[in-house]
């Protein structure tokens, strides 16, 4: 299996991951102008997705969809049937929709594909894992606290997809209003670097190659302390040999493959 970051961020998301002779997305948070322009860089090319899979409602999970939806309508779009109905909503794409249950297994091509519920402010979010062979693929962001379940998902993961969002006192010494720090900081909000370094020692994935650090804020955090918190982790765990980076909101990550 393969998996590539054309953004993370709260400026737009989108994941590709390659696996079981599909390629998906997931989400669909950029213009499709930029989605293309990114995938271009790459060597990929929006007529080769076979499907765009959604975590939530949240804009920048899906602003891209309708344009993108409009160029290249034969492209399934799943999600469980609370996120189809607010994405509908929200941007008026209202067809092409394969609706799962959450927590129920399913295949998207050969690629095995389950889901597991997150706290975090929106219609009905979810967490993803993906499975082919022996490599587990985890997805785990815009989420306040690490639920049972998740962590569960987390501790079969080859490789991991786990949002840093932010460091505390960046946090509260930012100029944010106090309402938005604490939604930030609340059970349906967002995980902080320690709180992502706590959830990786507890779930101690004995298969995990790779963590790719996601959706970090650009004015509540810092690379270096992402990075930090989860080396000591990492150390704490004995696997300093596990692949550690720190996703970006304006430039394509490398592709991992494992």
């Amino acid at each position: 299996m393969k998996v590539r970051s054309f953004a993370s961020g709260s400026k737009g998301n989108c994941l590709a991951v390659r696996g079981g002779g599909e390629l998906l997305l997931v989400d669909c948070g950029l213009s499709c102008r930029e989605l293309t322009k990114r995938m271009a860089a790459c060597g990929v090319s929006p007529s080769d997705v076979t499907g765009i899979v959604f975590t939530h409602d949240h804009s920048d999970h899906c602003a891209g969809l309708p344009t993108f939806h409009r160029k290249y309508p034969e492209v399934p779009l799943y999600a469980n049937g609370n996120t189809a109905d607010a994405i509908a909503a929200a941007v008026g794409v209202d067809d092409g929709w394969c609706v799962f249950e959450t927590a129920e297994p399913f295949e998207i091509g050969g690629l095995g594909v389950n889901t597991f519920s997150i706290p975090h402010d929106a219609a009905d979010p979810v967490g993803y894992v993906f499975e082919e062979a022996e490599s587990t693929l985890f997805i785990g962001t815009d989420m306040g606290v690490m639920t049972v379940a998740a962590r569960e998902a987390l501790s079969r993961a080859t490789c991991a997809v786990l949002e840093s969002n932010h460091d505390p006192v960046l946090l509260q010494t930012s100029d944010r209003p106090l309402s938005l720090k604490q939604r930030i900081a609340g059970r349906c909000g967002h995980l902080s670097n320690d709180q992502a370094a706590d959830a990786l020692r507890e779930a101690n994935p004995q298969k995990l190659t790779a963590v790719l650090l996601a959706h970090l804020s650009s004015q509540c955090n810092a690379d270096y302390l992402a990075r930090a918190s989860m080396e000591r982790a990492l150390r704490d765990l004995g696997r300093t040999n596990v692949n550690l980076t720190v996703l970006g909101q304006d430039v394509p990550s490398a592709c991992y493959e494992f």
